[in-house]
């Protein structure tokens, strides 16, 4: 096999959908070494009956297959990129240069790699083919997570009466049942990455973070173009654009790249472009902050047991914990910080099974969702903003005040305008259409 760190060349090589399996298969390869084959396997095959349709899933496999080369691309990091058969478009040039490179910042932070001026699409077309007479049915494609935030989007979209179909990437039984608990069916896409990626990691790839969410909306796109749906509804929050850190020459290093409003505005205009207003990708929760949805996630009892934001529970080979929360890492921390000012402690201990708050050893921790003496963790956690306003808060209530990560940590935040009640109140620019804004009073 080619050394992806030797390599010269990163080539985009085939990509197809059988109606007869419901398997989409896409391949790359660094040089003219093996082809790297993942596969993608949708649930009872669908196929649509009519062209536009079937022209619009094309469209979106392509770019599909553009977008999740990223997994493979950053094993070596080769000098050109061939895309192959691709049509590639000013437009779509840059939503990839930009995917790649931002949604790569953490990855070659972490490896001490400079990705300015490497990562370069070239141009072979001036405008894309468009679609333009799709015709999907008003219902929902909700992208499951198995944390609180999709869940608060599954139920505002019930409440509004608008037809939901949760779906899912992945094979995690957590996320199946929190689900069930809703009383929806639910559409798990298989995908199977190319088993060669794990050996080139194991013989010492470059490897690290990569943006999942954008290869995951891609995968939720072709769905709603296979199973007929206009709607491909993620949650993902406000709170997702601020930088996890800025490094030392100043670049932004953003954890939640993909799920930042940049990229979903990105996606849109793209969208837009090849396919007009025929099917529709945004986050419900866009304009919100994670403490507007914590406070809403609360109210939702019924689910209480069943989520699980701890990402050790989601790793792609499978769990690596008992349970459904680890106690011990920034999800499981920022979760609990989010959700006291809301639960009682005994309805905090019920969910996590013991109160971090209580342990002095989480401290640090803590501080580093604050922004104290470290940089945020590199997680999908709430600002630092958040965080202060949060400890503050918990510190005037008197459940919470003697605790001792409150203790130690409220004396020393500062919160300014960014007060719990503010976040609360405050709502940020989304991409939510005005129809669906209005039934789920946004």
């Amino acid at each position: 096999m080619t050394s992806p760190q030797t390599a010269e060349t990163f080539h985009f090589l085939d990509y197809g959908y059988d109606p007869a399996t419901g398997e989409l298969r896409m391949s790359w390869s660094f040089d003219d070494g093996p082809p790297l084959v993942e596969r993608l396997v949708f649930p009872w095959a669908p196929w649509p009956s009519d062209a536009s349709r079937q022209a619009a899933f094309t469209q979106v496999m392509g770019l599909l297959h553009l977008v999740a080369g990223v997994s493979y691309y950053k094993a070596g990091l080769p000098p050109v990129i061939d895309t192959g058969s691709h049509a590639i478009d000013a437009s779509t040039a840059v939503f990839l240069e930009t995917l790649y490179s931002r949604g790569l910042a953490e990855f070659a932070h972490v490896n001490e790699i400079d990705l300015d001026g490497r990562i370069r699409f070239g141009i072979t077309s001036e405008y894309p083919e468009r679609v333009t007479d799709l015709a999907l049915p008003d219902r929902a494609l909700v992208a499951m997570g198995g944390g609180k935030d999709s869940l608060v989007s599954l139920e505002m979209l019930r409440g509004a009466g608008i037809e939901i179909q949760p779906f899912a990437v992945g094979g995690s039984a957590l996320i199946a049942e929190t689900v069930a608990a809703a009383g929806l069916p639910f559409i798990r896409i298989e995908r199977h990455l190319a088993p060669e990626l794990q050996q080139m990691n194991a013989a010492g790839a470059w490897n690290g973070h990569v943006p999942i969410t954008a290869i995951n909306s891609l995968v939720g796109l072709c769905a709603a173009l296979l199973y007929g749906y206009r709607w491909v509804v993620f949650s993902n929050e406000a709170s997702a654009d601020e930088a996890t850190l800025v490094d030392d020459h100043g670049r932004a290093v953003n954890h939640q790249y993909a799920k930042s409003l940049d990229f979903e505005t990105r996606l849109a205009d793209l969208l837009d472009d090849r396919l007009g207003d025929g099917v529709g990708y945004f986050s419900l929760l866009r304009s919100m902050g994670e403490v507007e949805i914590a406070r809403r996630f609360a109210g939702l009892e019924r689910y209480h047991e069943v989520f699980s934001s701890c990402n050790r529970n989601f790793h792609i080979d499978g769990p690596r914990i008992d349970g459904r929360w680890c106690g011990d890492c920034p999800k499981c921390r920022f979760t609990t910080l989010a959700l006291a000012p809301f639960l009682p402690p005994p309805a905090i201990e019920r969910i996590f099974g013991r109160v971090l708050l209580d342990d002095d050893a989480q401290l640090p921790g803590f501080q580093a969702l604050c922004a104290l003496e470290a940089d945020k963790p590199f997680e999908c956690v709430g600002t630092a903003a958040e965080s202060r306003a949060l400890a503050t808060a918990l510190a005037a209530r008197e459940e919470w005040k003697d605790r001792a990560v409150i203790r130690h940590l409220a004396p020393r935040v500062e919160t300014g305008d960014d007060t719990l009640e503010a976040l609360l109140a405050r709502r940020g620019p989304h991409h939510v259409p005005a129809d669906v804004a209005a039934r789920v009073r946004l």
